[in-house]
């Protein structure tokens, strides 16, 4: 149960910067669950103002980053806008001097990335990235996997979101290049290789096969991972896989561990879609039996911990995602770039 002195205190106030897809379905809707308030809403689209005003009655809209900033009443700024402008809206709003939180990837490039970063800890700033597929059922059962040895040691792993969409989706990141923010790489990429990087640590190389086959930038790819730990991870995205999934297949000396299907998606795997709350498969040849039990994983958690760290006495190092940790994502990213460019293997260099 909250404390009397959470329970006192006034929500959080946040200052949405986008209002489609990421920011009306996702962020504000995570947002409102975790009990912060939607103060006010970037958006020109006189359609999406009209969401707003359906959705959060109460809230402020306005035309540009710069009416937000100068009309105050936010205690953090959340950027849901397209991935090629968040380096210049978050230095924006560093030099202003507010919390923030940007939607993944923190930039279109490590280099990028690492001077928002290397800006906010100047200015004393707190900064998180908003990687919310670490809270929700999926890493945790994988870290249960890896932790209790449930598959002996692991060797080998795979992690997969595939979609089936042989006519693309008319948005920005379909028409885009990557330059600007386009791609699987810098949207679905950044969740998966995070995950990859917290269940088996930094990576040291990487080889990449990538094609756009229906869009401006990359829209079917795989990467191959070599990290520290000695594990190597298959990365998989595409945008038209016919047979999407599975999710999670991950191999050891005692086993493997299937996860078919997460939440909506689809999947050609769904003998192995999880049952009730236990999340993915235990498998031994023809013998299975389900996974880890995970029942407190909930994506809106990111924002109540973005309100705990800003109400804590050091806010910077209590914010839930480590910033740092996007750079060396974007340095795989990078690398995996010149990979496929190059045809060959190329070392991660994550620069500091």
């Amino acid at each position: 149960m909250p404390s009397a002195t959470s329970q006192s205190r006034p929500p959080v106030r946040v200052g949405l910067v986008g209002y489609g897809s990421a920011g009306r379905g996702i962020h504000a809707r995570l947002i409102a669950s975790a009990g912060l308030e939607v103060a006010v809403v970037v958006t020109g689209n006189p359609e999406r103002v009209a969401q707003v005003h359906e959705d959060h009655p109460e809230a402020r809209v306005v035309g540009d980053l710069e009416a937000l900033l100068a009309g105050g009443g936010v205690d953090v700024v959340v950027l849901a806008s397209p991935s090629g402008v968040h380096r210049e809206q978050a230095e924006t709003v560093i030099r202003a001097g507010l919390p923030l939180v940007v939607d993944k990837p923190l930039a279109t490039d490590a280099r990028l990335a690492l001077e928002v970063v290397q800006l906010a800890e100047r200015a004393g700033v707190p900064l998180t990235v908003f990687n919310n597929r670490r809270f929700d059922p999926e890493l945790p059962a994988l870290l249960r996997v890896r932790d209790e040895g449930l598959v002996g040691e692991i060797w080998r792993a795979e992690y997969r979101w595939d979609r089936w969409r042989p006519v693309p989706k008319q948005r920005w990141r379909e028409k885009v290049t990557a330059l600007e923010g386009g791609g699987l790489l810098l949207d679905l990429h950044t969740h998966l290789v995070d995950q990859a990087v917290i269940l088996h640590g930094p990576v040291l190389s990487v080889y990449a096969e990538i094609d756009a086959r229906t869009t401006v930038a990359e829209d079917d790819t795989f990467v191959a991972l070599r990290h520290e730990s000695g594990v190597v991870s298959h990365v998989w995205s595409s945008s038209v896989n016919g047979a999407p999934g599975p999710r999670a297949r991950v191999n050891g000396s005692e086993g493997a561990y299937v996860i078919g299907k997460q939440f909506d998606d689809v999947s050609a795997f769904m003998e192995f879609a999880n049952e009730g709350d236990a999340v993915g498969w235990i498998v031994r040849g023809d013998e299975r039996e389900p996974g880890p039990v995970v029942t407190d994983a909930d994506e809106a958690d990111f924002y109540r911990a973005v309100a705990a760290a800003l109400a804590s006495e050091d806010p910077r190092s209590a914010m839930p995602v480590d910033p740092r940790d996007a750079v060396h994502v974007l340095a795989v990213i990078d690398a995996a770039r010149v990979s496929a460019g190059e045809g060959r293997i190329v070392e991660v260099v994550t620069p500091r």
